[in-house]
């Protein structure tokens, strides 16, 4: 899955009304990615670890725990390309979403629980980059 396709899976699936917590969003990607195939589902997962980890920079997450800075770039990438893009472009525009605490950490979940619907097994994920907080070396230069 490139990056355009992973781009229009979410924009595709996000509910027309708000969606606390991405969970609407995560169930349909969820059911759709679980209908194979099982590269889809990896292609997925290895373009949500790359936008995770673009966010994953010092002027976003200087104030946050590990987990809610998680939740909170994921909560960023379930509002669409265009939000996200523009966050990228200007930290000043992630600020609600950190003090709003704005999570959607069910998006996380959904390469997992789609490739156990595929193959019947827990997937032991392993991605190009590491979505985890704090793992973009760069983004944290002179932190």
């Amino acid at each position: 899955m490139n990056e355009n396709t992973f781009w229009e899976f979410i924009d595709d699936y996000r509910p027309p009304t708000p969606d606390p917590d991405a969970q609407e969003l995560a169930a349909a990607l969820t059911a759709r990615l679980s209908t194979g195939p099982l590269a889809a589902v990896i292609g997925f997962a290895e373009q949500l670890s790359w936008a995770l980890y673009r966010l994953d920079r010092k002027e976003y997450g200087r104030e946050l725990s590990s987990d809610g800075f998680l939740y909170t770039r994921a909560a960023v990438v379930a509002a669409g390309r265009e939000t996200y893009e523009i966050v990228l472009q200007d930290p000043a525009h992630f600020v609600p979403y950190a003090t709003g605490l704005i999570w959607a950490e069910s998006l996380l979940y959904v390469p997992d629980r789609a490739c156990e619907h595929i193959t019947g097994e827990e997937w032991g994920r392993r991605t190009r980059y590491s979505y985890e907080s704090y793992s973009n070396t760069a983004g944290w230069v002179n932190a």
